[in-house]
């Protein structure tokens, strides 16, 4: 059995229009350091978008982001790498979680391991990426467009935006919910993302794919960062 972090975070950064030029040098820098910091078993420097599209007119130059999986519970600092963000970025946001559900694989590893599930009464994260076939590309950039709009829609929605490890073929979804009974709705009975589901085998969109949920246990900064909805708390 693959071993369950007891931590995961999730890091977010806001970078302005003229500095991103340093955002693109950290990013071709920064993911051995990331990876090579005390008590990190996986980590990802990721690129993000808005999550309407996922083809490559989807990207947000100005925020980037990090998933992280610790080997300890009071783990999360992320040293010279996040003071390095920090000093690029004007805004930025962290959320702590607690893995509930992993299947599938994320650069041939299950990160996250094979958690038990357990019962989870607050705020439920989910994360999706996947490593498309090019040549099936086109055909799940067609297919998303009315699943993003489904999902922006969604009761209980509080967060979301896209990510991906490169400007095409590699993307995937960040989006957080009031409780894992309204993700669970989204999930399952949203026609839309429920047709989507349906044609994954048969179109055989991706070489690699994971879906993963979490417990959110906390998150600090600037919750606008994440794409917070207005009102929510």
């Amino acid at each position: 059995m693959v071993p369950v972090p007891p931590l995961v975070t999730l890091h977010v950064w806001r970078v302005p229009r003229r500095r991103v030029g340093r955002a693109f040098v950290r990013m071709a820098t920064d993911p051995r350091r990331l990876r090579r910091l005390p008590g990190v078993r996986f980590g990802k420097l990721l690129g993000t978008g808005t999550g309407t599209s996922f083809g490559p007119g989807d990207a947000d130059l100005t925020r980037y982001a990090a998933v992280v999986c610790w080997d300890r519970t009071d783990g999360g600092d992320l040293g010279g790498v996040g003071a390095a963000w920090e000093a690029v970025a004007t805004a930025s946001a962290r959320v702590e979680l607690r893995p509930l559900a992993s299947r599938g694989r994320w650069s041939r590893a299950a990160p996250f391991g094979e958690p038990a599930g357990g019962r989870c009464d607050g705020p439920v994260l989910a994360l999706t990426r996947a490593r498309l076939r090019p040549a099936k590309a086109l055909t799940f950039w067609t297919a998303v467009p009315p699943v993003a709009r489904e999902l922006a829609a969604a009761p209980g929605l509080l967060a979301r935006f896209g990510v991906g490890e490169a400007p095409v073929g590699w993307q995937g979804t960040v989006s957080v919910w009031r409780d894992a009974a309204d993700l669970t709705r989204f999930a399952y009975r949203q026609p839309e993302h429920r047709a989507v589901i349906a044609r994954t085998a048969s179109a055989r969109w991706y070489a690699e794919d994971l879906f993963a949920r979490f417990a959110v246990l906390d998150i600090s900064g600037d919750r606008t960062v994440l794409g917070w909805r207005e009102g929510e708390r």
